[in-house]
């Protein structure tokens, strides 16, 4: 289905086509270093809420640039500030957490980093996601920014995230002052490197843009006994999965079908052995949505389902099935203000070029940016796409994202040079125009 929007643009003051020309260049000029930059941040990934040698290294950068930097904030975030007479505020956000996944790129400059996660297990560690990309055009764009002072006024507030995998980050720089101890930004803008558009391409959508997601834990528990004797026992087995199919009528049967949702079993663990029937079995669920009253169905069911069926299968009352809801790893959804949203759109395509810069639909992946709007919904806020997948292997597959790499696979490698450029140049353009002197 092809979607469309109308387009209501207020007049703005756009480049002139040798500002244009002279901003991209100076960004090819950077692109060695930055490149540079970028092999260093691929190879050496660290796991959320536990970066340290990133933001060191990216907090010095900041310095010689002439910012004002605290580390340390929301544990390891980084706060530059950047004050430039008067006018707006404006907060730029990049995020800097890998993943736990073994790269299998076969890149050069590959990661080979393990860590030990919070879970004790230790992995392989990978930018599997393009954060790497994010910081990378983050310090381009201050390169950019610092050095056409003259061009702007106003504040730069530019932030280096952690923890955006386990969607901690934002909420702990938040709760450390972000908004209370550094100027309280009046616009906020983002990225994110994209698998499903071809590299060097952009894409803004307005209004809700990702979803709300939450981990849902279920303790499904029964009685157990031996296989040969199953009428003395509860199988947690045989309830749990009769909640597993339940649980799709919550999307199916009870939710409006024009408000998106998802209910996901991502994971299903019980027993240890052909004969016995376990006493309890463990269930893993995401749960997405846009709106909050959807949420709150979809919570709501999950709990009241679990409860059913276990009273359907006679499991006693001391043990009815626990049901978590993991508030600590939520991510509520992210909304993209229309005004925002649709003029740096048309500055983009002004730019850019339409071939390069339009509007794309919602999708049900989750990202803690959201967070900066939600703290102060008078901020104007937006996080848009640069697509990453390689010219060559986008027309191969015909555009099917389907035969391509994701984010998150162990196989994603963007095409970096085009995403740091266009995220750099459309992040230096979006900013120039919040802090156009009046």
């Amino acid at each position: 289905m092809k979607l469309t929007f109308g387009l209501v643009v207020a007049v703005m003051t756009l480049p002139t086509a040798a500002h244009a020309a002279a901003l991209t260049d100076a960004i090819q000029s950077d692109m060695p270093q930055l490149m540079t930059l970028y092999r260093d941040l691929h190879a050496n990934p660290e796991l959320s809420m536990q970066e340290v040698r990133t933001p060191a290294k990216l907090a010095a950068e900041m310095r010689k640039l002439g910012f004002d930097v605290t580390e340390k904030v929301g544990k390891t975030g980084v706060v530059a500030v950047m004050k430039n007479g008067p006018g707006p505020v404006l907060l730029l956000r990049a995020d800097m957490d890998g993943l736990p996944v073994v790269e299998q790129t076969g890149l050069p400059f590959a990661s080979k980093v393990r860590a030990t996660a919070r879970s004790g297990v230790e992995t392989g560690v990978m930018h599997a996601c393009g954060h790497d990309t994010h910081m990378t055009s983050f310090i381009g764009t201050a390169r950019r920014l610092a050095a056409m002072k003259e061009q702007w006024s106003g504040t730069l507030v530019m932030v280096l995230q952690p923890g955006e995998e386990t969607g901690e980050g934002a909420k702990a720089m938040l709760d450390d002052g972000l908004y209370t101890r550094f100027p309280k930004p009046d616009y906020a803008l983002a990225f994110h490197d994209a698998a499903a558009l071809p590299a060097g391409t952009i894409g803004v959508t307005p209004g809700y843009a990702l979803a709300n997601v939450d981990s849902v834990d279920i303790l499904v528990r029964g009685l157990g006994g031996h296989g040969a004797y199953p009428q003395t026992t509860k199988d947690p087995i045989v309830l749990a999965s009769r909640i597993v199919v339940a649980l799709q009528t919550l999307v199916s049967r009870e939710n409006n079908p024009l408000d998106p949702a998802v209910v996901t079993v991502g994971s299903f663990q019980a027993g240890a052995k052909h004969n016995i029937i376990s006493d309890e079995a463990k269930l893993q669920l995401t749960v997405r949505s846009y709106k909050p009253e959807v949420r709150k169905l979809l919570l709501d069911g999950i709990k009241r389902i679990a409860k059913g069926e276990a009273i359907a299968a006679g499991v006693p009352e001391d043990r009815m099935p626990v049901v978590t809801v993991r508030e600590e790893m939520y991510t509520p959804a992210t909304f993209n203000t229309e005004e925002f949203s649709k003029k740096t759109l048309a500055l983009f395509q002004q730019h850019f070029g339409d071939d390069r810069a339009s509007l794309t639909p919602p999708v049900m992946g989750g990202e803690d940016f959201s967070r900066f709007w939600l703290a102060d919904k008078e901020v104007q806020s937006l996080i848009f796409w640069v697509g990453g997948t390689p010219q060559d292997k986008w027309d191969a597959a015909g555009g099917d994202t389907l035969m391509l790499p994701s984010l998150h696979s162990p196989f994603w490698a963007p095409d970096a040079a085009k995403v740091i450029s266009t995220a750099t140049e459309a992040m230096t353009l979006a900013s120039l125009d919040v802090l156009k002197k009046s």
